[in-house]
């Protein structure tokens, strides 16, 4: 089966819990630059999107709604002073790592679409050019290109 085990997965597969699955699917991609897997998407007997998988290049993520209780990171530090003072820097905590073809023409495109932009692009002692952001419900990500 090579690199890909199931349902043309790869071995391993971030998932993402979003208060508004379907809003992050748009975000997502008019900010990031997703796009939604086709057949990928299950809503519940409401009608609220329940799943949804997106791919950027090889990559792919899951988005889910896993019970109405779920609050994002950043709804939760709304209410949370603990959530607050982790999210007060901006390193990525918890969040996604994501290799781009030009990290410059991505951070241009995210801020764009309105993204929390955490960093500038900067080149790195290790050997990457990367800026970090937060998506519209406060994950962090990472976007990094070879330097």
């Amino acid at each position: 089966m090579g690199n890909e085990l199931a349902h043309g997965l790869p071995r391993i597969t971030p998932m993402i819990s979003y208060e508004d699955v379907a809003a992050a699917v748009d975000w997502l991609e008019a900010a990031f630059g997703f796009r939604e897997r086709e057949g990928a998407r299950f809503a519940g007997d409401d009608g609220r999107i329940t799943h949804a998988e997106m791919e950027l290049e090889d990559g792919v993520i899951m988005l889910a709604n896993p019970t109405p209780d779920y609050q994002s990171p950043k709804h939760h530090a709304n209410v949370c002073e603990q959530a607050r003072k982790w999210l007060a820097v901006p390193y990525v905590i918890d969040g996604l790592h994501v290799f781009v073809d030009d990290v410059d023409d991505h951070f241009a495109r995210a801020k764009a679409a309105g993204a929390t932009l955490l960093s500038e692009p900067e080149d790195q002692p290790y050997g990457e050019r990367v800026y970090r952001a937060e998506d519209l419900e406060g994950h962090r990500w990472m976007f990094a290109q070879p330097a």
